[in-house]
């Protein structure tokens, strides 16, 4: 699947969909996103079930500050809605395929327990 340009106006409903997301957060001035782009594109074709989403700060501005992005690029794993990964800086592939794996194993039931025991 080719990766999906989010913005304003899609990021919510993509980003709350059942399954797995991963965002990249980027901008074309940018030389380790320009460097990681293949890598992401690469995967994106490997996991045609995961959503892989771009955000352009330059152009989203009002995204990247709402997850207070301040280094890019900017990987961030959702799933069922919940973030649960978000870490600055360009992942080898290897890296990239594990974080995939280990989103993938979440229990997301434990998740969500453990989300909703935090926050009361």
């Amino acid at each position: 699947m080719a990766t999906v340009e989010l913005t304003t106006a899609n990021f919510d409903e993509v980003t709350s969909q059942e399954g797995i997301v991963l965002v990249d957060f980027w901008a074309s001035w940018c030389g380790p996103c320009v460097r990681f782009a293949p890598v992401y594109d690469r995967s994106s074709e490997k996991h045609p079930e995961i959503t892989f989403g771009k955000v352009d700060t330059e152009a989203q501005p009002e995204i990247a500050a709402k997850f207070d992005i301040r280094s890019i690029p900017t990987i961030m794993a959702i799933r069922d809605g919940v973030i649960v990964f978000a870490q600055p800086g360009a992942l080898p592939e290897s890296a990239l395929e594990s974080l995939i794996s280990q989103v993938e194993a979440l229990d997301m039931t434990e998740v969500k327990e453990k989300l909703a025991a935090h926050e009361h």
